[in-house]
């Protein structure tokens, strides 16, 4: 990941992200199927709302998507660094 340094279960305020690359300010949220859920939609739209007000980017990728194309994972998440 071109040498960016992640950290796993990154506490930020009362959020607890999956993982977060500090020097690209940046999280990603890796969603299972509670995820899918009307009201669980709601509160991380919210959830992701709070945390771009304090200046992180938050992409978001169901599981699946990790175990069946994670090329496609890491190539999404490699351009949202800056150059």
């Amino acid at each position: 990941m071109a040498n960016r340094k992640f950290r796993r279960q990154h506490s930020v305020g009362n959020f607890i992200l999956d993982f977060y690359c500090p020097s690209e300010h940046l999280a990603i949220e890796l969603d299972g199927q509670v995820h899918q859920h009307a009201a669980a939609e709601q509160a991380d739209i919210e959830r992701d709302q709070a945390l771009q007000e304090l200046g992180i980017k938050v992409i978001r990728f169901e599981n699946k998507e990790v175990f069946n194309n994670l090329q496609a994972v890491l190539h999404e998440i490699s351009g949202c660094f800056s150059k």
